[in-house]
């Protein structure tokens, strides 16, 4: 994660946040964790990566590479040529349209 301390402390400073603030923000029990983060000598796991993210209105991709666009990019269930995936597995063409009838109040 490679600057990934970096732009954590800047974000939380721009906020105006303390540490002790973010830490129990994201739910962790000691402010020291979340220090270490800052300091470059820990990291988080993916699960506390993503509440970083909506705790400062990022993306992961913004924390872990410093893409400019902060904001996650919006993806649309028809577009065909967009592979969507949860917790790292593809969703399958069935499930995908599963969800789409969701999305459309359960009519096909």
């Amino acid at each position: 994660m490679s600057e990934f301390n970096t732009r954590l402390t800047d974000l939380r400073e721009n906020k105006g946040w303390s540490k002790t603030y973010v830490a129990k923000a994201v739910g962790l029990k000691s402010m020291q964790t979340y220090a270490n983060w800052e300091y470059g000598r820990t990291e988080p796991d993916f699960k506390m990566l993503t509440k970083i993210a909506k705790l400062f209105d990022v993306s992961t991709d913004y924390l872990l590479s410093g893409n400019k666009d902060k904001q996650p990019k919006e993806a649309d269930l028809a577009d065909q040529e967009t592979v969507f995936t949860y917790e790292g597995e593809k969703i399958s063409s069935e499930d995908l349209k599963y969800i789409k009838r969701i999305l459309r109040g359960g009519k096909a």
